[in-house]
């Protein structure tokens, strides 16, 4: 407990087991600065490479980004955690979930599809999965886009729609879910090779950042949450110079003031900062800075502070914000093997 009785904040790191990473660490995150110390690490589930939080904060739930593909639940305890139950087989190669009307959502990259598996009241997650929403098509890309890969699903701000995004297909889906079914809504094609990663939605609900992966650029879109419906505006790269052949975008987070907008870059290994203009529909690239590690595979924000979870390099870096620029300074980092996200409590 911190000082008055309250308990110190955390953070939840996932990591990729199979290149050596640690399971799923947990951290506690320091008052002042934000800093990230290990507290305990949990192996008991194959590349653990994404995670969500329940809102009670009470269970925390990770993919296991493997062939066959799992998603599963741990208990919270203090500085700890413990599994609940053995991993729900999902799709193939799952590489995000989130909490969706009563159920953990699974993006599977691998066999391109979305799968609901029912929560329990008590957090734990039933033995089978309720359905599945299988993507189809492709992309020009030959070796990338030669069948669906999503990539990322995710309520959207209103909580009436999951937003999956396709990269093999350069598409994103809205659904709902019917007796525990997600149902495909509506399909919203974006340039073809885009290959559409991941998703970021502004705080006013009306716009939604969706970064590429195959193309170093950020789509801005406008989204109806009325019709559920996701209507793309512009392309901004998102590094001020031609990209070299090993570029690839990977995270997206805006702040929480909706002013601005952080994207990671592989490869170049950069942090890019965009002023978000126009009411939301328009983004200015302010600048770029490193991104303290190797391969800088997701992104978060918490308290002014914004973390990077850099693979290759394996390692969980910090950087203090400047309230105005909102340029990253690196301010310290904390060795995590094959780290791939970092999310807190």
């Amino acid at each position: 407990m911190a000082d008055g009785g309250r308990r110190r904040r955390r953070a939840f790191i996932g990591s990729f087991t199979a290149a050596g990473g640690p399971g799923v660490v947990t951290a506690a995150v320091a008052e002042q600065g934000g800093a990230l110390t290990a507290l305990s690490s949990v192996d008991g589930v194959l590349d653990p490479s994404y995670l969500a939080l329940s809102p009670d904060g009470g269970t925390l739930y990770a993919v296991s980004e493997t062939a066959d593909g799992a998603v599963a639940a741990y208990r919270v305890k203090g500085g700890a955690i413990e599994l609940t139950g053995p991993p729900v087989r999902v799709g193939s190669g799952p590489t995000h979930l989130s909490l969706f009307d009563g159920h953990v959502l699974t993006a599977n990259y691998g066999s391109g599809s979305v799968t609901a598996v029912p929560v329990r009241p008590d957090g734990r997650l039933a033995h089978l999965p309720s359905g599945v929403l299988q993507h189809t098509g492709s992309g020009p890309h030959d070796r990338r886009q030669r069948a669906a890969h999503a990539h990322q699903v995710q309520p959207d701000p209103s909580g009436r729609w999951a937003v999956s995004v396709d990269l093999g297909t350069d598409s994103v889906r809205v659904c709902t879910l019917a007796d525990g079914r997600p149902v495909l809504r509506r399909e919203i094609a974006l340039r073809p090779g885009s290959g559409p990663r991941h998703l970021a939605f502004h705080p006013d609900g009306a716009h939604a950042y969706v970064v590429n992966e195959l193309t170093p650029t950020v789509t801005v879109c406008h989204w109806d949450a009325a019709a559920g419906s996701l209507k793309p505006l512009a392309e901004t790269p998102v590094l001020p110079d031609a990209p070299t052949a090993d570029a690839y975008p990977s995270g997206i987070v805006v702040a929480p003031d909706g002013r601005f907008l952080w994207t990671a870059t592989r490869g170049e290994d950069v942090l890019s900062v965009f002023a978000v203009e126009a009411q939301g529909e328009r983004l200015r690239l302010v600048g770029t800075v490193p991104c303290g590690g190797h391969w800088p595979r997701a992104l978060a924000v918490s308290d002014g502070c914004l973390y990077v979870a850099n693979e290759r390099s394996g390692n969980v870096t910090w950087f203090a914000v400047d309230p105005e620029t909102r340029l990253p300074e690196r301010a310290g980092a904390i060795d995590v093997p094959a780290a791939s996200c970092v999310v807190f409590d």
